[in-house]
């Protein structure tokens, strides 16, 4: 019998796993894979985005509302989920930027906070992890911090020398970066929504493009699942304190971003298996080993 195919992906705050990847999550899961969802952090310094929810009883209660969001959010997408139990570092802002706050995920040594997320990935056995590049897809500290760790314990998981009490050894054969947005998605999109004759909320955001880094070259692997994107949305809304409803993510009809853009997109970073790229599915080279085991 072909073992079933298992895929990890690990994000740094509840909300994440929705905005990033979660419709690549959501046909895996109607396709039979075991989807496990890793929270780094409880999102307890997380700022409240929707403008109906900005009230001092949220405020108040904003790490045990942010954990409902999260299971809200889980059962949306059929995934299972498991908290790190970090604490959020909060963005830091201003010039110079305030020190990050004491105790706090990002001022972490790397190796101490890898071991839970090896144990984990030795229970869970992932074949596949997705998390963010080394720039934390954008430079918030968790972000980055999780990239750190989620490298350091793909490098470690399979290792009987490291970290032995914490499993049995599993190697996970693949491991990539989520790449949300590059400037061809954005013009993809934004001439999409002018073609339509609506206003395109992406016009600012080419203007400043310049600004940043494209990393539309770094794309190896792109993911079918425009049908899924629904699904992305609806667990995205059940981060309410997160998303406001009315907000810059649900201005594009859906059936635009569906033909503009179909697909949500990786870089492939490390490899223990066979694939020529570019590829079309995560799990690619890994199938064969898995219905040959």
């Amino acid at each position: 019998m072909a073992e079933k195919l298992r895929l990890m992906a690990v994000h740094a705050h509840p909300d994440d796993e929705s905005s990033k990847g979660a419709a690549t999550m959501a046909k895996y899961v109607a396709e039979g894979v075991d989807v496990l969802v890793v929270t780094c952090t409880g999102g307890e310094r997380g700022s409240v985005l929707n403008p109906k929810l900005d009230r001092p009883e949220v405020w108040a209660n904003i790490g045990e509302i942010r954990r409902a969001e999260m299971d809200a959010a889980r059962a949306i997408l059929g995934v299972e989920q498991a908290w790190l139990g970090f604490v959020d570092s909060g963005l830091p802002e201003g010039d110079p930027l305030p020190p990050l706050p004491e105790g706090c995920f990002a001022l972490q040594d790397v190796e101490v906070a890898a071991g839970p997320l090896v144990k984990l990935m030795r229970e869970f056995r992932p074949h596949v992890v997705t998390t963010y590049d080394e720039e934390g897809g954008y430079p918030h500290p968790d972000h980055i911090m999780c990239h750190k760790i989620s490298v350091a314990a793909f490098e470690a998981a399979g290792d009987p020398t490291r970290y032995p009490e914490l499993g049995t050894p599993w190697q996970p054969s693949k491991l990539y970066y989520d790449i949300g947005f590059s400037k061809g998605k954005l013009l993809a999109l934004h001439e999409g929504t002018l073609a339509a004759g609506l206003p395109s909320p992406y016009e600012d955001w080419l203007k400043r493009w310049d600004e940043r880094p494209d990393k539309g070259s770094r794309i190896t692997t792109r993911v079918e699942c425009a049908e899924y994107f629904p699904v992305r949305d609806d667990a995205l809304r059940a981060h309410a304190t997160q998303v406001d409803p009315d907000g810059f993510w649900f201005h594009v009809p859906m059936e635009i971003q569906q033909h503009a853009w179909p697909t949500e997109d990786f870089q492939l970073a490390r490899s223990t298996v066979e694939s020529p790229l570019p590829e079309s599915d995560l799990f690619a080279g890994v199938r064969e080993a898995a219905h040959a085991g």
